[in-house]
């Protein structure tokens, strides 16, 4: 008798999978430390309901330690920090949706991507004073939020208001700094600053938590591609990547998506 569909298409997937991970280098249980800032829903973030730290970002690396045979521990560390931490050897590998940019690559190696998004303009829920990237620069008024040195930093700053003042270029008094991605989003619906910029899986997520306190405005800004990041020449970089691509075409990077995409509405 043949098996029922579903289960047919479950049996398929598994073979699948353990096909792919068999051609997967064995680690030997290898300790591996991983930093991460959980302050970016839906990446990683801490459910307040649960008390947990949860996520794309912490499934996907449970996921690749399963099939690398690595015992993974993760450390909390400020995005602020976390490159420089890691270049230094603190930590093996670090996670927070870190866009994967040339002028990273002489502090740490990037993994390959395992996720592409793009830019979004997140306002308030009543915002109508602009709809777009022209309006807002248009009104001097305006003032947008973000953590420097992220790419939602430099995409408000070049994209969207043409340039920094200041020695280095990298300030300007419409950009209101913030410690974190969330204190950005905290400033903006209590109405201290009027745009936040995000990638769209954390725009959305935020959005649709806000019960309409949010919106997305405007075309996509750009487009950005996450990695994980390691020290240089670090031996994790191939075993990683191999994961990755193997996540990738057995659908576990889909189905991740759907999870914290789709199913779980919100975040915290």
């Amino acid at each position: 008798m043949k098996p029922a569909a579903p289960l047919l298409a479950a049996i398929m997937a598994m073979s699948a999978t353990m096909a792919v991970a068999a051609d997967l280098p064995d680690l030997g249980g290898r300790d591996v430390v991983v930093a991460t800032e959980n302050a970016y829903p839906p990446l990683q973030f801490i459910d307040e309901a649960i008390g947990t730290a949860v996520g794309w970002e912490y499934d996907a690396m449970d996921e690749i330690a399963r099939r690398l045979n690595l015992s993974v521990t993760y450390g909390a560390i400020s995005w602020d920090v976390m490159i420089d931490a890691v270049s230094q050897g603190w930590f093996d590998i670090g996670m927070t949706g870190i866009t994967i940019r040339e002028d990273r690559t002489d502090k740490v190696d990037f993994s390959d991507p395992y996720m592409t998004s793009q830019m979004r303009m997140i306002v308030a829920g009543d915002e109508a004073r602009f709809t777009d990237a022209g309006g807002f620069a248009a009104n001097p008024d305006l003032l947008a939020g973000a953590q420097p040195g992220t790419t939602p930093f430099y995409v408000t700053l070049y994209d969207i208001l043409g340039g920094g003042d200041g020695d280095d270029g990298e300030t300007h008094p419409r950009i209101i700094p913030f410690v974190t991605f969330a204190a950005a989003i905290q400033g903006l619906r209590a109405g201290d600053i009027d745009l936040v910029l995000s990638d769209s899986a954390a725009a959305a997520n935020h959005v649709a938590a806000s019960d309409g306190a949010l919106k997305i405005i405007g075309a996509p800004l750009a487009t950005e591609m996450f990695g994980f990041i390691f020290p240089k020449s670090s031996d994790l970089v191939g075993p990683v990547n191999a994961a990755i691509a193997s996540m990738a075409e057995d659908g576990t990077l889909e189905a991740l998506d759907v999870k914290w995409f789709v199913e779980y509405g919100g975040g915290g």
